[in-house]
């Protein structure tokens, strides 16, 4: 199971003060040393944390995979044909969250998103989609062609009884096993971290594990290199 690093959070620190530091390049960098499968970043519309610049340089300094989480339209469209990530996972957006609040619902936005995803393929890009633990929703991805999936893991992170934490546990296990069988790609992320990462990582058919604000929040007292072997080790 490979390991992508958000690095969002890097940035929001920098953005506190409105200063250069720390710079999620730098971030970046230690990621793929330690030994991080890709890197990932949010590029939001109202730029909170990473802004363009910031998004041009990564792809500069990245030597593992980029995947880039943005809103499905225009101007995000625009940008990522021209900066070419790896990956463009579509996410939703609204100004007045503190980070996404779940997944996206594809069957009222199909022909829309169906769009974007030509485009982006046509582009050279692959496309993941941000989606629940929803079969319907999954479903409705492998109809306008997605390459892949990210399930939704927010809520099982935030499951407090063990009948909750069972029931979404298993959610995810259903999602992932029905996108594997329709030929999607399956990752997984949101909420995860080094103690409730374990029994995801139970679920074969899940490739690959995205995973920021645990690992950064580790950073602030390990290093980000050690924080993201400690991940890795988990992994393996």
């Amino acid at each position: 199971m490979r390991l992508g690093v958000n690095i969002d959070h890097i940035a929001t620190l920098r953005e506190a003060r409105k200063t250069y530091e720390p710079d999620p390049v730098a971030a970046a960098i230690l990621c793929d040393l330690a030994g991080a499968d890709g890197i990932v970043c949010h590029l939001r519309e109202d730029r909170r944390h990473i802004n363009d610049e910031d998004l041009r340089r990564i792809r500069e300094a990245v030597n593992s995979h980029l995947n880039l989480e943005m809103a499905g339209n225009d101007e995000m469209v625009r940008i990522a044909t021209k900066i070419r990530p790896d990956m463009v996972t579509l996410v939703p957006e609204k100004r007045e969250e503190l980070t996404t609040e779940g997944g996206l619902d594809v069957i009222s936005l199909k022909d829309h998103l169906r769009d974007i995803v030509f485009r982006l393929k046509s582009a050279g890009i692959k496309v993941s989609i941000f989606v629940d633990p929803d079969i319907s929703q999954i479903k409705q991805c492998s109809s306008i062609e997605a390459d892949l999936i990210e399930i939704h893991t927010g809520h099982y992170a935030n499951a407090k009884t063990e009948s909750e934490i069972i029931e979404e546990f298993e959610k995810i296990r259903a999602a992932a096993v029905y996108a594997e069988k329709s030929g999607l790609g399956v990752s997984a992320g949101h909420g995860l971290n080094y103690h409730n990462v374990k029994d995801i990582l139970q679920i074969e058919e899940i490739e690959e594990l995205n995973i920021g604000h645990s690992i950064i929040a580790r950073s602030v007292f390990t290093g980000i290199g050690k924080a993201v072997e400690d991940m890795i080790d988990i992994i393996k």
